[in-house]
């Protein structure tokens, strides 16, 4: 039986799910059970994605550039189906989400203790949304993954994070809500018009491969697009986030759980640019290059922001969550000025800042566990305690600045090539910015970890010890894949090549033939 006979997509998609009604029938008095049965789900669905990473075959164009693709009616009054269907961006970020989340399980085991069975429940149906989300082929099973991401997502953060929880997840749940609901009334809108011009036939009015064909041949009309995409670029925009939009993105973050994070800032933020890449560009071409050069401006905004607030931060997890409004400026930038190392470098950003911020959250969970504080400045001389804590941190810290040789570097130097091709002075800024990402990084490992030990971290005593094995276990694999990417980054672009090229020919082509039609 070889994979491409088994319904692999719908077997990675809803295994988590299973997982989790089995853990629906564990007594709720083994806690031990639920953890081990969550991780072997996890592990599980993680070796299902390996094996579709095996079976892919990077540039085969059957069905539309996807592959292992899986169709079923669903409503067909409306033309809606099950259908699913995997290409190379889909399938990088379906094998990012099973590898960060097995991990986050695991760096769980320790720092849940409460409702356990609640919470590994609520994280497999969160892997389930998640995953959905990347593989939906149809527009209204799109929007029902990404709507699933919500609820779990909501309890993970509301009920077994910081003081604040609260506030932090009612400012989540709205800022979401608002970009779901455009989105929905941009797919309705776009679903309508492909009926229209079909002589009212619902048949393919939510199918992106049906769209994307009509889309670059006859259509959409310049208003349908305008305001469609600007739907779209507000629920996206705000998932990134982008600057304005990204105000919830740290208060989420601080009051997160370890493992809410890592997946929040892994994955979570990445639906936002597989949104862009996936639904706006495509459906909306004319829209994007008309909305490129403002967006563009926003995503400079948001990586000088980020930057220098994070330099100037406090708070150790929060300083992290601003670094991710720089870097995912990156990530916008690469994608908006419709180059093709630009897209190559947002899509790689897009993982590399998956692996490395998520090692960087579960880094600065274990220092909160022993120290219950993330104040920089109580902090110092942390390398003497505990040694290779501080090696894990400086390595991961140097990824995160952009160190050649590494995976954090490759992504923002082919964003600011294609910049560079774009407008000289857009990648001249981008690259200062760079430095400022230096700054406030080193700045920090060395108030962390250089000195001598601080009168705080000398009065926890015996607390305050190294890296134990499970906390190790959790970040090798990620250190691994950062040095791998980062020598190897052909890896990752040799597999989404044929998505880059199907966007950009997408967008430049429905350009060429709306001019020659006058419109």
């Amino acid at each position: 039986m070889t994979v491409s006979s088994l319904p692999i997509l719908s077997i990675v998609t809803f295994l988590p799910l299973a997982g989790a009604i089995a853990i629906a029938f564990v007594p709720r008095g083994r806690p031990d059970l639920v953890r081990w049965v969550a991780l072997g789900t996890a592990g599980l669905t993680w070796i299902f994605s390996l094996f579709l990473l095996l079976g892919f075959i990077p540039g085969r164009e059957a069905a539309g550039g996807f592959q292992f693709v899986e169709q079923a009616d669903w409503i067909p009054a409306f033309g809606i189906q099950y259908k699913l269907g995997v290409d190379g961006l889909s399938l990088v970020l379906v094998v990012l989400t099973t590898t960060l989340t097995w991990i986050s399980i695991l760096a769980s085991f320790r720092s849940i203790t409460e409702r356990v069975k609640e919470y590994m429940v609520s994280f497999l149906i969160l892997e389930v949304g998640m995953i959905g989300v990347f593989l939906s082929l149809d527009l209204f099973l799109f929007y029902i993954f990404w709507e699933v991401v919500l609820v779990p997502m909501y309890l993970i953060i509301g009920i077994w994070g910081g003081p604040n929880r609260i506030y932090a997840t009612i400012k989540f749940v709205l800022y979401t809500l608002v970009g779901s609901l455009l989105m929905l009334v941009a797919i309705l809108a776009t679903g309508f018009a492909y009926s229209a011009g079909h002589g009212g036939q619902w048949l393919g009015a939510f199918d992106f491969l049906s769209l994307r064909q009509y889309a670059g041949t006859a259509g959409f009309s310049d208003t349908l697009q305008l305001f469609a995409f600007a739907a779209f670029f507000l629920a996206f925009a705000i998932k990134v986030p982008m600057f304005p939009f990204h105000t919830w993105l740290p208060d989420a973050h601080v009051e997160a759980p370890t493992a809410g994070s890592v997946i929040l800032a892994g994955v979570l933020l990445k639906l936002g640019g597989y949104g862009f890449i996936r639904l706006a560009l495509p459906l909306s071409p004319d829209a994007a290059r008309t909305y490129g050069p403002a967006i563009i401006v926003l995503s400079l905004i948001a990586i000088i922001y980020g930057a220098i607030v994070a330099l100037v931060q406090p708070d150790l997890k929060k300083l992290v969550a601003y670094s991710s409004v720089s870097h995912m400026g990156f990530v916008t930038l690469g994608i908006f000025i419709f180059q093709e190392q630009g897209l190559d470098g947002a899509i790689l950003q897009m993982v590399n800042h998956g692996l490395i911020t998520g090692a960087l959250f579960l880094l600065v969970g274990i220092i909160y566990e022993r120290t219950h504080d993330r104040t920089i400045a109580k902090m110092g001389g942390l390398s003497s305690a505990t040694p290779v804590y501080a090696a894990a941190f400086g390595f991961f810290a140097f990824a995160s600045a952009g160190l050649p040789g590494l995976a954090g570097f490759v992504g923002e130097f082919l964003v600011l090539v294609g910049s560079w091709a774009y407008s000289p002075p857009v990648a001249a800024i981008a690259s200062l910015v760079m430095v400022l990402g230096a700054a406030y990084l080193l700045w920090m490992f060395q108030r962390l970890f250089t000195g001598e030990l601080s009168d705080f971290l000398r009065g926890l005593g015996h607390h305050l010890t190294d890296m134990n094995p499970i906390e190790a276990m959790t970040l090798v694999p990620l250190g691994t894949m950062i040095v791998v990417f980062g020598l190897f980054p052909g890896l990752v672009l040799d597999l989404v090549s044929g998505t880059v090229h199907s966007v950009l020919s997408g967008v430049d082509g429905a350009t060429a033939v709306h001019l020659s039609l006058g419109r």
